[in-house]
Formats: structure tokens, sequence, C-alpha cells
């Protein structure tokens, strides 16, 4: 050793003989008061405590239940059952070959249409002076002062049909709809409705040959709208109807083949002031136009080229939903100035869709070109003659405002081109004329005579009178529409394919999902189905509606894609091939968010997945592993089934479907016990049921029927529930057969609406069974499952459900045969609990702690986290890491608890706007009637200075004040949910908090999902971060926005395509019967366009 080390040494033998007894005796007392703190808490009394309450709660939970009764009915049937695997390939085909033949028989109907309306179309001699009185929607049963009929309003029976939703309509006849800016007396229409009365007979036979139809209806080019059956329509509190059928998506989707747009818009300095503001309310019509299978993109130019995106330069994009309104904001943005170089912009615009054509994107079929400009100094034939020389690519020109010096050019363009020339003056003009291009790309299909059947993608239309009606009750309906085109069959007008309007017919979602046996998915178990672009037709995921009870559609609601649902599967591989109509398996991993988005279901599904013909549809199935994957049969006579099956307290699944009531009107008005009571004894032969169900459903009358008598039984004996804490006792099966006994009068149940219609999550529906019965699947086999249901009420209103599954074996692939449990009033499942907690092992009964000591906290929480007890009641139903964040942060360290990432691709986000939206007023049509009425002032006060006058004007307009304004848009949030881990029964721990440590226990209570937290409550650690389970927007950057506006996925083109044909006759290209119009009869026609119908 070194004389320096030594020299150390030596100095730290005095100094250390002091200090070492002082650090000694510092890390003595810090170790007795970390030790004293773990103490204050001790495990075993808290275990006591845990023991106590939930011996206490499951002897309460199985003795008002039945739970431990019903496990010994069903094991004495255990040797009498069979028990299958299910095949989810043969079960997905089967299903799809049902609603193949559901689909046909639609289809079927409107051919029957098709082929009546051509032949009265051909028979008929066009009459100019034709009078005849038809049933206007809008004016029939309306009378004058003096009570005579108005005008082609005569008198219309309606009568409440139950079929149509008790709506009050006449099954014998039609009503014609004409579009609020159309005269009802115009020539064409009246011929038109005339040769169209032909239909009302078909109409009649569809409905008597499948009586499941609803809705059917004739959709004139001309513009009138023909109704089965017959109903009143009412215009909205400004006198306006909206409505009209050749801007619906059935109606262009079946007249017009896919289309790939080029949308060339002028901001040259000419079209500075109101031409602008046409202009873009005709690129937003035009936008109207375009459907899914649509591709477009749209330039500005004047002496250079501006995309209204850059991002998308050179390229086109899907024309869905969130593209097009992605479009429209970027509208705003554009501004006239300089000069306009067209011959650039077109050169551009053939360029982008021959590249896009060469690439194999888009619609590989019909392309256009739409010119938006107030004129054309040359009719550039050099660059058509370049670029188009076989004439595939059609031009539709529209010349804005009232000069027509340069309409020539552009009429050239069109009939060159195999296009459409019109002009636009005013904004009252834009509707009409951007429809005219339709009826030009639909004359291939016509000379073609190629009736395609169309289907839509899932679609609300609260613009027609029976949507409107039923929105106010039952809210807004999905539907999807079977279409197709009539055409004008007369050989002198066949080259010029004259299109006279589209048939269709209304499939409600909710009928699909008649078609689907939900009792043989299992209780996770669910189908779905997609369209050829991968969008969701039906999917027990989907949310089209906003929530907070708002009825109200989300903007995007058509267009969810299948991988926003099933997000788990990254690389889209069911998607892909459920798109390509492939039939197969996969599987993977899911977390199901359940109850709101507050839990989370973590499991593994197996997907099978097959076409479904004769529709662009793909049908799916989910099965869960485990128990999902097995169900059984059971078998008693239909004699004691039946006794059983009629017991008062019995009721079926609303939304499943155990026998067709809707085939004949007969059976309409039957219950389902009923219908299967006629249907067993033979009474009614042509009734169609489903006898696997219905067999399974009178096994289970028969295994539960004893349930009745014990709950009977427990409710006379005044000693028992003395206090009421119990009210309800309730069960479900698999065959969605439910059992429901009060304890207490309906009056005076704490939650009224559980088990009503009112409670969606809680009862049986067409695409899932309850929540309380799914959660208890999860659950070990002989556990109850406990929890406070979200948005219950205040104090008053709060109750517990307690319930348990009931296997059929003892076995974890066993099916689950039903579920038990009961309700309880929250106040009453609290007192057992605190009464539980101050118990002790102490001989001489004082205790060393209490929930009622001051320096402990108390709580019951789930295994999901959620408050069920603690002593401030504020608390309830409050996430635990919101109130201890320091502690639920430690439960995740430590492997208590887990967090789980969820993602919402659905989600609506709140955004304050902090300036005026000005493309949303330009679009809207009360504004843009308004900037009307404006306009038409400034042209009476002055001509010469038209632009800049209109400017100051409009600028008020556009003034509309949104400052802070809260506005609820699509996003995409992710969030998070926790889950216990259930290996882990016990934990203590100990929470630094800078200044001092904070302890805690946490204690599984026996037989249940539940966990006691006990909680030093004198070391404050109230600067932890509290754990919160809001969701976080997921905020996208501009280079990946511009990724995923590029990004194109998977989709399926439909089979049929008629771009152009060789015999068309291209004569028919517009014309400018406007050209010379003197300024007072341009504001006569603006005024008989807005004020006449």
């Amino acid at each position: 050793m070194s004389s320096d080390t030594m020299r150390g040494h030596w100095k730290c033998s005095g100094l250390c003989g002091v200090l070492l007894p002082l650090i000694w005796i510092t890390f003595s007392l810090t170790l007795m008061d970390l030790v004293g703190s773990q103490q204050q808490i001790p495990l075993s009394v808290v275990k006591l405590w845990a023991s106590a309450f939930g011996g206490e709660i499951k002897s309460i939970a199985a003795k008002y239940s039945g739970s431990q009764l019903l496990q010994k009915k069903y094991k004495e049937y255990e040797k009498s059952v069979a028990i299958e695997e299910i095949d989810g390939l043969q079960l997905v085909k089967k299903l799809a070959r049902d609603m193949e033949e559901m689909f046909h028989k639609k289809a079927e109907a409107m051919r029957r249409l098709v082929e009546a309306a051509e032949e009265a179309h051909l028979k008929h001699d066009y009459d100019p002076d034709l009078q005849y009185e038809y049933f206007n929607a809008v004016l029939i049963n309306e009378v004058d002062e003096e009570g005579n009929n108005v005008e082609l309003g005569k008198e219309f029976i309606l009568e409440p049909n139950d079929h149509f939703n008790n709506l009050s309509v006449n099954i014998s006849l039609s009503v014609v709809q004409v579009p609020t800016n159309m005269y009802n007396k115009d020539s064409a229409i009246v011929n038109g409705v005339y040769w169209s009365e032909a239909l009302n007979k078909v109409f009649v036979d569809n409905f008597q040959r499948d009586p499941s139809l609803i809705w059917q209806y004739f959709g004139s080019s001309r513009g009138f709208f023909r109704q089965y059956p017959g109903i009143k329509w009412k215009p909205d509190e400004h006198g306006v109807i909206a409505f009209d059928c050749r801007n619906r998506k059935w109606y262009i989707q079946a007249a017009t083949s896919p289309k790939d747009v080029v949308i060339l818009v002028d901001v040259s300095g000419s079209m500075k002031g109101l031409r602008l503001t046409i202009a873009k309310q005709t690129v937003s019509s035009i936008l109207d136009t375009l459907g899914d299978d649509d591709f477009f993109n749209i330039i500005a130019y004047n002496e250079e080229l501006h995309y209204v995106e850059p991002c998308l330069n050179g390229t086109l994009v899907q024309a869905d939903r969130n593209n097009k309104d992605h479009f429209r904001e970027h509208l705003d943005k554009l501004f006239a100035k300089g000069i306009g170089m067209l011959d650039i912009a077109l050169t551009e615009a053939f360029t982008v869709l021959h590249n896009f054509n060469s690439s194999g994107q888009g619609s590989l079929c019909s392309q256009a070109i739409m010119l938006i400009t107030d004129g054309a100094v040359d009719t550039y034939e050099t660059v058509f003659a370049k670029y188009n020389p076989d004439r595939k690519v059609r031009i539709f020109p529209y010349l804005i405002g009232r000069e027509s010096a340069f309409a020539y050019n552009l009429k050239w363009m069109a009939c060159a081109n195999k296009g459409y020339f019109t002009q636009i003056s005013t904004l009252a003009d834009v509707q009409e004329n951007v429809m005219e291009y339709l009826h030009v790309l639909s004359r291939p299909k016509v000379i073609d005579q190629e009736h395609d059947i169309i289907w839509t993608e899932a679609y609300i239309d609260s613009t027609l009178p029976q949507a409107q009606k039923l929105g106010d009750t039952q809210g807004p309906v999905l539907m999807t529409t079977v279409a197709m085109p009539v055409f004008s069959t007369k050989n002198e007008t066949r080259r010029e394919g004259i299109l006279l309007g589209v048939v269709g017919t209304d499939v409600p979602v909710q009928e699909l999902l008649k078609a689907i046996p939900t009792y043989k998915l299992g209780i996770h178990g669910y189908a779905f189905a997609i369209t050829n672009n991968g969008y969701i037709l039906t999917h027990p995921d989907l949310r089209p509606l906003y929530e907070e009870g708002k009825k109200r559609r989300k903007p995007n609601y058509s267009s969810v894609d299948l991988s926003e649902v099933e997000w788990e599967d990254k690389d889209d591989i069911l998607r892909n091939a459920m798109v390509n109509r492939k039939t197969g398996k996969f599987s993977m991993e899911v977390r199901k968010a359940v109850d709101k988005g507050k839990r989370v279901l973590v499991m593994t599904n197996d997907y099978f997945y097959t076409d479904i013909k004769g529709t662009p549809f793909s049908l799916g199935v989910a099965l869960s592993r485990g128990h999902g994957k097995y169900l059984f049969r059971g078998n008693v006579t239909v004699e004691e089934g039946l006794h059983d099956l009629e017991h008062p307290d019995v009721a079926l699944a609303d939304e499943w479907t155990y026998c067709n009531t809707d085939v004949h009107p007969e059976h309409r008005y039957l219950s389902q016990i009923e219908a299967i009571k006629l249907y067993l004894t033979g009474r009614e032969p042509l009734l169609q049921c489903d006898k696997e169900l219905i067999q399974e459903v009178l096994f289970d009358a028969v295994v539960t029927a004893p349930l009745e008598a014990y709950w009977t039984s427990l409710a006379l004996n005044k000693s028992e529930n003395s206090d009421k804490g119990v009210e309800i006792a309730f069960l479900g099966t698999r065959t969605g057969l439910s059992r429901i006994n009060l304890f207490v009068v309906p009056e005076q149940l704490t939650n009224q609406d559980f088990l009503t219609a009112e409670d969606k999550e809680g009862v049986f529906n067409a695409d899932h069974f309850p929540l309380w019965y799914k959660r208890a699947a999860e659950q070990i086999p002989g556990t109850f499952v406990y929890s406070l249901p979200f948005g219950a009420g205040t104090e008053n209103k709060s109750v517990v459900l307690a319930s348990t599954a009931i296997q059929l074996l003892d076995d974890r692939k066993s099916p689950i045969a039903a579920a038990v449990g009961i309700q309880m009033k929250l106040e009453f499942f609290q007192r057992k609990f605190w009464t539980a907690s101050r118990q002790c092992a102490a001989l001489d009964g004082r205790c060393s702690i209490s929930c009622d000591d001051e320096n402990i906290n108390c709580y019951l929480i789930d295994n999901n986290g959620f408050i069920l007890v603690s002593e401030d009641y504020s608390q309830t139903g409050t996430f635990f890491g919101e109130v201890e964040g320091a502690v639920m942060n430690k439960l995740l360290i430590m492997g208590s608890f887990k967090r789980v990432t969820l993602y919402d691709y659905q989600a609506i986000c709140k955004i304050y706007a902090e300036s005026s939206d000005s493309a949303s007023t330009l679009l809207d049509p009360y504004f843009a009637f308004f900037a009307a009425i404006k306009w038409i002032m400034t042209e009476l006060i002055i001509y010469l200075v038209e632009f800049n006058l209109y400017s100051w004007w409009y600028s008020d307009l556009t003034a509309k004040a949104q400052r802070g304004r809260a506005m609820l848009v699509p996003c995409d949030t992710e969030y998070p949910a926790f889950v216990s881990e259930r290996t882990i029964k016990e934990t203590t721990g100990n929470i630094d908090c800078e200044e001092c440590f904070k302890s805690f226990v946490i204690q599984q209570i026996p037989s249940s999902n539940l966990f006691m937290v006990v909680v030093d409550n004198e070391c404050d650690c109230t600067s932890a971060t509290p754990i919160t389970m809001e969701p976080i927007e997921i905020m996208y950057n501009e280079s990946l926005k511009c990724e995923r506006l590029k990004f194109q996925k998977d989709r399926r083109r439909p089979d049929s395509c008629h771009p152009f044909h060789e015999e068309e006759e291209a004569k028919q290209c517009g014309n400018a019967y406007r050209l010379n119009s003197r300024p007072a009869t341009v504001l006569l026609s603006l005024f008989l366009a807005i004020f006449t119908r």
C-alpha cells in the first residue's frame, strides 16, 4: 500500500469514526419509515377484506341469478346433445348463396320494370300539346281557399302500412315528383309521365311476387321521379324540394360507365367576379356526378398550369367522398389573373389521361375532359389531332357568362370530340347543364342495349320523404340500391342512344342481416360484406352517424374501408382477397373495443370469405377461436318446447329471423313466438322458418324453464331481498332466447332502459350478442363479471350488473350455452363493500387498519381499471389512472395491468374555425341564391363595373362569422384501453414521490373481475401525471397527407364498360340557344328558375 493511500486511510479512520454511525442511524430511520409505510397496509388484512366481499357478493349474484341451477339443468342434458365444430367456409358459402338468391329476386323485379317502360315508350308518340292530369307528389290532396283540389292535386288515398314503417302510402298507385326548378306541365315531362303510367301495374305485380320489396321507382332523364307506393312529399321550410333523381348515385352509376375525368378551369383575368363563382359551382356539381368507380383531377390554368392539389401533379385520384371534399376545400384558393393558355392546359389533360390509362390505373373505360371557361380564341385542331385522333377522349366545354363571341370554337371542340357544349350564364343554370354530359356518356350503353345491373354502396338518402319521416323517429336507414337503365328502342333514334331513365329499388342493409343466422356465428362472431372498392356494405363496427345522440350522417360514412375497422390486418391480406372476389380463410389476433370503446377484448379470429355472385359484393364471416368455433344441438319434443316457450317471461331476439313474417302480408302482424307456434302446428304452411334454429330455441326454452319458478319463489319470500338491492334477474341463450324476472315493480327500477330497445349494447341485435353476455363468456367459468354501465346516470340512477356464462362442458373449448345475471343498486353493492372492509382477524376486535381510516384510500376497480367503489362518490365510473395516476403507472410497470393501443379511423374530432369558410359559403345553395340576387341588382345598377362591384357585394356574403365556432370533422385517433393480467392475483408496491414513499396493495376479489386497491393517503403524489383514456388525434404531416392521397388500395373494376360505339351519332353535341339572349331575357330566365316549380 502506498504512503498516499495509507494517509487517506488514516484520515478516514478519524472522520469515519464519527460519520459512519450517523449515516447508519439515518439509513435505519429511513428504512424504518419505509417498512412502517408498508406495514400500514397489511396484505393479510386486505386479503381478508377481499375474501369477505367476494364471498358475499358472489353468494348474492349466484343466488338471485340462479346460475347454479341453470348450470345443473344443462349438465343433465350433457350426454344427449351433439357438439359440432363450425365449418366456416361452408357457412360463408351457404350465406352467400342465400344472399345471391335474394339479390336476384330484386334484380328480376327491376328487369320487369325495364321491359314495361321500354315497351310503353315504344308505343307512345310524342304529343307537344298533350294535357294530362297526374298525381303530383307535392300537390296531391291539396285544396285551394274554396276547398277544391288544386291542379295536379287530385284526391289520393293514403293509408298507414306496417311494411312501410307505418307511413301513409297507396299500394295501388305511384306518385310523380318534379324538381322545384322545373315546370310541372312542361310538354316533355307530361309526355314522359303519361307513358310511364304503364309502370303502375308492374310495381304492384312486383310487390305481390316479392312482398319483401319496399320502394320501387323510375327516375326519368327529363327529371321527374315516379315512386311506388305513392306517398305525399312536403317541401322544406323554404318551400323547396332539393331532390333530383338524376344526381343520385344509383342513377348516375346505372346510366354511365366508369370514367376518368380531368376538369380544366380557366382562371385568367377575364374570369374574375361572378364568372369564377359560377365556375367553382360548376366544378362542384361535376364532382357530385362522380362516384367511387370514377377517377379525376382538377387543373386551373392561365399562362401557367395550377393543379388544385399540387401534391397530385400528373395523376388522377378516386372520386370517393373524402377526395372530392378535399378538392372542394381547395377551390377557394383559386383566383383570376393573367392570360388563359388553353392549348397548354389541353395538352396536359391529354397527357395525364394517357399516362394514367397506360399504367393500368383508373377506370380503364370512358375518358373525358371538362373545360370550364369564358371563351376560347381558337379551336386548337392541331392539339386534338395529335392527342385525340380516334376521339376516345370526350370534350365537354362549359361556356361561362353571357358573351357568345367564342362559343363557336367551344362547340366545335365538343362536336369534333363526341362531347357536348353548354353555356352557363347564371348560378341557376349550373345543375341542369352539368347533367347533360351524363346522357352523352350513356349513348354507347344505349346503342349496345346493355342493361347492366348495378348495386350501390351502402348509403342514406335523407332527401326522400320516407327517409325524412323515419329520421324523426328511427334515425337514418342504411340501404343499397339495385338499378337498371331504360333505353329508347325506337329504330329512328337508335344511333342517338337516347336514355329514358333508370329504374331502381332500395334494399335496407337490415334485410341482409336477417339472412344471417347469428346463432351459428357464436358470441363474438359476425358477418360482414364489402363492395368492389373495399368499402363496407355492412359490418358491426361501422358507425355511420355522429355520436352524442345525433341522428346525422358522418361526411364519409359511405366510404369506410374494411381496413379501417379490421385495422389489425396491416397488409390488407383479408381486404384484398375479398376485393378480388376470392374464396378462402385468414386468421389474426384482434383487439375489439366494446362498451362505447371503454373496454377491449383480445382474441384470435378466423375469417372466411367468398363473393356474392351477380353483385359487386363479397361476404365474410368472423369466428372467434375457442368456444366460438363450436355449437351444439339439443333435442326436445315440440309439445314440451312450445309449452315452455309460451311462458310470459320469455322473449326472443327482435332482430333475429326465426320465421320470415315479411313474405306474406297476413303474417306481418305475428310475433316470432306466434309464428313459431303456427309453423310447428302446421296451421300456416306458407310460413318460411329456420327449422334448425327453432329446434334449438325449443331446447333452450325447456332447459331454462325451471328458473321461472325459482325466481318466483325468491320474489315471494318477503324475508329475501328486503332492502330491494337486487332488482332484476335475467338470462340469455345462444339462440336469442331471454328470460327476465323483476324483484321490484317496474316503476321502482333504478335503470329502466336495461334490456330494452333503448339499451343497444344490452340486448340481442342482428349483428351482436349483449355486452354482458360477451364479457361473461371471456371470464373463467364459474366467476362473475361485474360492471357499471357507462352513462347510467346520477347517484340515484346507478346500478351494477353481474353476469356469468354457463358452459355445456368443463372444457375451455366448450360451447357457451347461456349467460345469466342480475342488476343491483349501486348503493346496495357499495354498502356490501364497505361492510367487508371493516372486518379484521384481531381477537380483541380492534382492527389495526380500516377503510374508514383517513390515512388510506380504498377503491374497488374492475379488470379494465374503472372505479366501482370509492370514498368519493363522484369518482364512480372514472378510470382509476385519472384518480391515482402514480399507482396506475406502477401497476403498468409491474405488469398487473397492461395498456392496449386501439385505433379509430371513423372518429369525429372537434375543431374551432378561426376564419370564414368561404369555400363552403360559395357552394351553399342559399348563399348561391343570394349571390345571384346581388348580381342581378349589380347588373341593373351599373353594367360597366360588373366585376368590381360584384366583388364588393360578394365579399360581404363570404364574411360569414365563424370565429371560435366548434365544428365536428372526420379524423383518425389513437387511444388506450387497459386490461388486468389474469395470472397476478395480488401485488404490493411502493412509489417514490420525491419526498416520501407511497405504498399500496392490490388484491383480486375471488370469483370476479374485480380488484380491491388500498392506497397510502399520507404521502402526497399528486404531482404524478394522471393516466387518461382520452383519444389523441393522429396528425399527418404534409408529405404523409400527400402519400395518403396518392396511394390507391386494391379495387376491382366493374365488369361492364361502354366507352364508345362506332355507330354513335355525334351531331347531338349541344347548342347555343342563349348566345344572343338579351339582358332582360337572362333576368327573366333566372327569376323563373328560382321561383317556379
